[in-house]
């Protein structure tokens, strides 16, 4: 299936919902907000999150649309507030319909590191994923980026890790001791329908298939 990847646009609040609500509801355990918070919260801040999604000079989210004009998926980049010379990718998650090798999830990465590359002046890019999310961390680990052997508890569940994963080619080649360490789930971006910080992936691919007995 062909998709167009692209910004999202601030009129676009409805969409940008319907999105997320889904997301949530598909993969509870893989974004730093519950459902229901993101239920409970007014147009006026959805409206001012696609705002800030379609405007912002440094924080931009992208989207996936299909040949039926639906979205099948959301990517965002955008600095880390309070953590030094790094970007976060953020936002991922992909429907499960479109999920798979001939899916969105490649591109949307794509145009999340782009866009960080181009519209930051930061020399890292992380993500966060939950350890136990071994499909994302099979995708992310496929498309280059690399364990910085960091974890940080899930703002969710305590007893539960993120674990950071960087872009080792995104500007310069950096030795996994030099990451980025303190503060990564903290700080940063601010996205109330996500909640604040590292927003690990949902599952982006479905099981690989198992040899038959």
């Amino acid at each position: 299936m062909k998709y167009v990847i692209r910004r999202i646009m601030a009129e676009e609040w409805r969409e940008l919902r319907a999105i997320r609500l889904e997301s949530l509801l598909d993969s509870p355990d893989a974004f730093g907000v519950r459902h229901a918070d993101a239920v409970a919260l007014c147009d006026r801040t959805w409206r001012e999150q696609a705002e800030r999604a379609a405007a912002s000079a440094d924080d931009g989210l992208f989207v996936a649309i299909d040949a039926t004009g639906s979205w099948a998926g959301t990517a965002g980049a955008a600095p880390l507030d309070g953590i030094p010379d790094t970007a976060h990718v953020h936002a991922v998650y992909v429907a499960p319909a479109h999920r798979g090798p001939d899916g969105p999830a490649r591109a949307l990465m794509e145009a999340a590191v782009d866009f960080a590359r181009e519209h930051t002046d930061c020399a890292w890019l992380t993500l966060g994923v939950r350890e136990d999310n071994h499909r994302a961390m099979t995708f992310y680990r496929r498309i280059g980026f690399r364990d910085l052997g960091k974890t940080v508890p899930y703002p969710l569940d305590s007893t539960k890790l993120l674990r950071i994963l960087g872009c080792p080619d995104f500007r310069v080649s950096r030795i996994p001791d030099t990451a980025p360490t303190s503060g990564i789930n903290t700080g940063g971006v601010s996205d109330p329908c996500y909640g604040r910080g590292t927003e690990p992936v949902g599952d982006l691919e479905p099981p690989a298939p198992t040899s038959p007995s």
